[in-house]
């Protein structure tokens, strides 16, 4: 796969990010590139010299869940601090760096949780242009008492004498607060303080640099080679094969496998448009009678995902085959199939032809959530990471790989991809397969689809399609409520809408939908849609909820 990432400058490495279990590691990362800087995370096991042979412009330490005192709590190797690389610790970050160099943390200290209120006495440095007094959010339970020798106090509060510190001649910085989160009202400041005025970045990197850095590296990657890339419609695929696309123009063909768990209209929108946006060549296939042959029976969650991802690329090895002959053959044209393997067989020597590469348009939160990572916990595994088949036959190329959602939608429309794909509601590569809570049938199919076709009009006709991140509409197959329809009694399925609002789904929040919109939706729905007497809503934020239910 491309593990090429984009660097500030050809001097310069990445922002690194040690995690050391924080909940909100990623989103430091997110941070740091909204301030035009590219940042990678890399666990805390990492020793000091393999962080530092990354060659990074600065380094982060994330907070994490433990104390210092802790047996067996990440430590912070001096070599780290040593090195004259700009260092900012966060939270538990900033205990360790106060800890490692013979600060004192008081372990009897009282904990802070929430809004708390920091008094700043030197604004500067890192607090530079800070008012006396800031809200920042708090999360500990124990607090520096004695800064290091050698470093200024920048700010107080009532639970942590020493909330902020600086030692600007060896670079070294940090916060007891969490600055990446929004309740910090001042921390995105304070973290281009740290980036741009003590540690001398450049904010350079940009959706047009992601495109060319991306574009060199699918170059080196697939040199000569035929690639092929699986097409669903979506943002995510469809950037990615116009990413592949520009950097290797006619060596790429795009497969879109209708698999039957589309959504309405979906299939024609693929086979209408995007040839038109990008003039890549496209195949058809349609393999829903084999996918819904293999998921018979299986309710799982997490097998119905694995099903899906073997089904994609058995369909995408047939397509393969289809793909190469298609070129010798000069028809440049669609094709359709079944779902079965073509016959004839095999162009180029492999038992895919001579098409070698698979794009995906895997991003970061997938990686993540599929247990991405050292020590990472699997949350559930997506078709495209966790769920393919251990002998795959490509090698994959993944040029979003390190990208988050809303950056996916600048490079998207840097590419020129219009408004309709670059903003359309993210849909999972397992489709309505895994908004069915049960097996997964043709019958349950369409009724799902049907409900979500209506929820998608009733939005777009609101004008909310930039507002609500998404809208899954899950049909609780194996669930009956009583209703009342038509004067008769019903004994029929409940689905559940779940709005929600996110910048690129590693969290969220549900979204508030005036009264009326909900009941309209509603109405429809129960009136239009054979076997549904119950609509019901999702207010849960992610965490503790994922978005999709399964």
């Amino acid at each position: 796969m491309t593990n090429s990432l984009p660097n500030q400058s050809v001097d310069s490495g990445p922002v690194l990010v040690v995690d050391f279990g924080a909940q909100y590691a990623q989103l430091i990362a997110r941070r740091v590139r909204e301030a035009h800087i590219y940042s990678e995370i890399v666990p805390h096991s990492w020793s000091a010299e393999r962080i530092l042979a990354k060659r990074p412009s600065a380094i982060i330490l994330s907070g994490g869940p433990a104390s210092v005192f802790e047996p067996g709590a990440p430590r912070l190797e001096p070599a780290l601090l040593e090195a004259g690389v700009p260092v900012l610790g966060i939270c538990y970050g900033f205990q360790a760096m106060a800890y490692a160099l013979g600060g004192d943390v008081d372990r009897g200290s009282k904990g802070e949780y929430g809004s708390t209120s920091a008094a700043v006495g030197l604004a500067e440095g890192l607090l530079a242009a800070s008012p006396a007094d800031q809200t920042v959010w708090m999360s500990h339970g124990v607090a520096v008492a004695r800064p290091p020798d050698g470093f200024d106090v920048l700010a107080a509060t009532g639970g942590s004498p020493v909330a902020a510190f600086q030692d600007r001649a060896r670079r070294l910085y940090g916060v007891q607060w969490h600055p990446e989160v929004r309740h910090t009202p001042l921390g995105q400041a304070a973290l281009e303080n740290f980036l741009y005025r003590e540690a001398g970045l450049e904010p350079n990197w940009t959706p047009g640099s992601i495109v060319a850095e991306q574009v060199a590296a699918i170059r080196r990657q697939v040199g000569s080679a035929r690639v092929i890339c699986g097409l669903s419609g979506g943002v995510d695929s469809s950037v990615a094969a116009a990413l592949v696309q520009r950097a290797v123009g006619d060596q790429l063909t795009c497969v879109f496998v209708d698999h039957g768990l589309l959504r309405e209209g979906e299939r024609e929108q693929v086979e209408r448009d995007f040839v038109a946006v990008t003039g890549a060549r496209l195949v058809v296939r349609d393999a829903s009678a084999a996918f819904l042959r293999a998921l018979a029976g299986v309710s799982d969650p997490e097998s119905k995902r694995k099903i899906i991802g073997r089904e994609f690329i058995r369909a995408f090895e047939a397509a393969a085959v289809e793909a190469a002959a298609g070129r010798e053959g000069g028809d440049g044209g669609r094709e359709g199939g079944d779902g079965g393997r073509a016959g004839g067989g095999r162009a180029g020597g492999g038992p895919t032809g001579d098409v070698r590469f698979l794009v995906q348009g895997t991003l970061y939160p997938d990686v993540v959530e599929s247990g991405g990572g050292d020590g990472a916990a699997t949350i559930k595994s997506h078709h495209n990471v966790g769920g393919l088949p251990d002998d795959l036959r490509f090698e994959l190329v993944e040029p979003l790989r390190a990208l988050f959602k809303d950056e996916v939608r600048a490079v998207g429309s840097e590419l020129g991809l219009p408004d309709s794909m670059v903003w359309r509601q993210p849909f999972p590569g397992p489709g309505l397969g895994i908004r069915i809570v049960g097996e997964v049938t043709e019958s349950r199919l369409a009724t799902v689809r049907r409900a979500d076709g209506i929820v998608r009009e009733e939005l777009t006709r609101a004008g909310l399609d930039r507002e609500i991140w998404q809208c899954p509409v899950v049909l609780l197959a194996d669930v009956r409520s009583v209703g009342v329809q038509g004067d008769g009694r019903t004994y029929g399925h409940p689905v559940v809408l779940r709005p929600v609002s996110s910048e690129d789904a590693m969290t969220a929040d549900f979204s508030r939908i005036d009264y009326g919109l909900l009941s309209a939706i509603a109405g429809r729905i129960t009136g239009e849609v054979a076997g549904v007497n119950r609509v019901v809503l999702d207010i849960t934020s992610k965490p503790p909820g994922t978005i999709e239910w399964e």
